[in-house]
């Protein structure tokens, strides 16, 4: 006799709750009974906002890989719509390049989730579109289920063995979590970026691979442009183009004190369009695929995730977790990784009886033992960096990063900046002596907070211990770095 409507609710239908539903269907040999509840219409799967499936939409080869090799999933034409051999970042003045990351795709947005539902279908995941989530179910200190509406008003209730929560960054189910959890419930406003992006078609100006290549996905460091972030311009073709920015407030209002200014995220990403060099002409993208999703604005977490990922009954992926990456906000990869663990755990949780906090804590240690662990030096890194002028940006890509470091960098891993220990370069290190003491800070701060995150403890009972070094740790480097 089944006590539940389902064993598993998938909440949000987007990136991870897809691949989160798919994955569980996979794992668990198409046994569990698997339900995807999404607020948009069946046609409209993966919609943010009414604006459209607003994303900078790259995503590295090795993240579609593992997906693959994992699942059984894999991606073609037309969901993805462009490929690239890796993404290079630009210092402000466009002097220096450091290749990011290796080959990836250009992905269309609009089209991908309808790829995911038909892929998740095919596994026996079920769906309910048109329903907003409210609430959750608890019962004996445990998640049971969801509650919500239709668009008809009507109250839709369904229960649930584990309820997944994959509804975004400012997900309404966590934050009102009705059971004791470790779980962090809210996020601190510095640690989210507005981000607004254009697809558009555009003639080319002129040949310059700093401001447009199609063969790269580009970003830009720039204090002014994207103050506390950063822009990009991500090719989708020739002559077509996401291109967009984020910023944070905090940074954003000390740049327009200082210049005596008021822009908001509109000025800037249109500020940025019109100073890029190849593109004339810009017009909004005229192909049906992207219909609807040509332009739009979004909120972007750029924090490490979750220290605790997990609950009685309740887990938290992609967006909800905070999973984008804090150096550049990247966060298809990341849900790529974090869905497929979680839905081998969750299986295997349902397989053994027990969806417990414990029984579900595999999906922690193996998402931060794997993944996860550089997340919180990125996330040192990226506070330096946003305390930082133009003028040290460019001085510091220019001098201080050795070959070692761009291949670390190129890898994801943290920079050493081994240079700022290289005799030859002394004389630079005299010029800019603050930059030098800060980026070596990083440097060791970062080894710390990697070495401790690899320690993640195995069990629930070791967390308050863990996190509580973890959180002194960061609060040491916000008062370093004058934002406490």
């Amino acid at each position: 006799m089944r006590d539940t409507d389902y064993d598993v609710i998938v909440a949000g239908g987007g990136m991870a709750g897809l691949i989160t539903a798919a994955s569980i269907a996979e794992f668990s040999k198409q046994n569990a009974r698997v339900l995807v509840v999404d607020r948009n219409s069946e046609d409209e799967p993966g919609k943010k906002t009414s604006a459209g499936w607003i994303c900078g939409d790259a995503v590295s080869k090795n993240s579609l890989d593992f997906l693959a090799k994992s699942t059984g999933i894999v991606y073609g034409r037309p969901e993805i719509e462009h490929e690239v051999e890796g993404v290079m970042v630009y210092s402000p003045d466009h002097s220096t390049k450091v290749l990011f990351e290796g080959a990836g795709y250009i992905l269309n947005r609009k089209l991908l989730p309808r790829r995911q539902v038909e892929d998740a279908k095919k596994r026996g995941v079920e769906f309910q579109f048109g329903v907003s989530l409210e609430s959750l179910i608890a019962e004996d200190g445990y998640v049971k289920g969801v509650v919500g509406r239709t668009r008809n008003n009507e109250v839709f209730k369904k229960t649930a063995r584990v309820v997944v929560d994959a509804t975004g960054s400012a997900s309404l189910l966590r934050v009102r979590l009705p059971i004791k959890a470790k779980i962090q419930r809210e996020i601190d406003r510095d640690d989210m970026v507005a981000t607004g992006r254009y697809i558009y078609e555009f003639d080319v100006a002129e040949e310059d691979p700093s401001c447009f290549d199609p063969k790269y996905a580009l970003i830009h460091l720039d204090q002014y442009l994207a103050p506390g972030g950063y822009a990009w311009t991500f090719p989708k073709g020739q002559n077509k183009v996401n291109i967009g920015l984020g910023y944070q407030k905090r940074a954003l209002d000390a740049r327009n004190r200082r210049f005596g200014k008021s822009d908001g995220l509109q000025d800037l990403i249109d500020e940025y369009v019109a100073k890029n060099r190849v593109i004339r002409n810009p017009r909004l993208s005229s192909s049906p695929d992207d219909k609807g999703n040509e332009k739009g604005h979004w909120q972007v977490p750029v924090r490490r995730p979750n220290d605790c990922m997990v609950a009685n009954g309740y887990a938290v992926v992609g967006d909800a977790a905070w999973m984008p990456r804090p150096i550049d906000a990247g966060g298809i990869g990341p849900a790529i990784h974090g869905s497929v663990i979680l839905g081998r755990t969750v299986a295997e949780a349902l397989e053994a009886g027990d969806v417990s906090e414990a029984g579900l804590w595999k999906y922690n240690v193996e998402f931060m033992r794997s993944y996860g662990y550089q997340m919180a030096s990125f996330e040192v890194l990226r506070r330096y960096l946003q305390t930082l002028p133009n003028e040290d940006i460019d001085f510091g890509m220019r001098y201080f990063l050795s070959q070692e470091d761009i291949g670390l960098i190129t890898h994801r891993r943290h920079p050493k900046f081994s240079n700022l220990l290289n005799p030859a370069l002394m004389v630079r290190v005299m010029e800019k002596p603050g930059l030098a003491r800060g980026l070596k800070y990083t440097v060791d701060k970062s080894e710390k907070l990697i070495a401790h995150n690899q320690n993640y403890p195995e069990t629930p009972q070791k967390f308050d211990e863990w996190q509580k070094a973890l959180l002194k740790e960061l609060q040491e480097t916000y008062i370093k770095f004058g934002l406490a």
